[in-house]
């Protein structure tokens, strides 16, 4: 474990923030960091963890039915999740955090999603079209309903723990076309 103290990036006090990190061997993850930064003076906390590793890109899709509602995933930060059926993805973003659950989480966190989006959605149309959603998501965890999910991930951090689950090499198009959430520059 490292400790070093720093100046707050908040309210500016001077040696108040005591930074944090250790490594560690997660499976699925691979090495990982977690890093913790606290101000003592305002209170500020933020809490990272980071994959360390890279792995081959990865896909993995799994039809969802009653029967393996309950199947493990594990999404990285860096992982985009679909439903194609139901016109829904999440992209990781510069903030994005992984995270261990089952599919009907996985379901919960779309229905989550869906729900605060209507919160700002003002036409008819489009708030119909989100409460179709969110009764199909409801179809699908009460097992009326079959769709696909779908994990991408170019650094090969996710899976999908199922028997009925397909797993697959990203290709170099696929990979090109996927968010990983990190800012990069390329040299031209």
């Amino acid at each position: 474990m490292t400790k070093m103290k720093g100046d707050c990036p908040v309210c500016q006090s001077k040696g108040s923030v005591e930074f944090e990190s250790k490594t560690e061997e997660i499976p699925y993850f691979g090495e990982i960091m977690e890093s913790t930064i606290y101000c003592f003076e305002c209170g500020y906390k933020h809490s990272d963890v980071i994959c360390l590793e890279q792995k081959d890109p990865v896909r993995y899709s799994l039809w969802i039915n009653k029967d393996n509602i309950n199947a493990r995933v594990v999404r990285s930060q860096t992982a985009t999740v679909s439903i194609p059926e139901l016109g829904l993805k999440v992209e990781p973003g510069p903030k994005s955090q992984g995270y261990v659950s089952n599919i009907e989480g996985v379901i919960t966190r779309f229905e989550d999603a869906v729900k605060t989006a209507l919160n700002f959605v003002e036409d008819e149309k489009s708030k119909n079209n989100a409460l179709k959603i969110l009764e199909s998501l409801g179809n699908v965890k009460n097992g009326k309903m079959e769709v696909e999910i779908i994990i991408e991930d170019p650094f090969g951090h996710s899976t999908i723990i199922h028997d009925d689950a397909f797993k697959r090499e990203l290709t170099q198009e696929e990979i090109k076309d996927l968010k990983t959430g990190f800012i990069t520059y390329e040299k031209e």
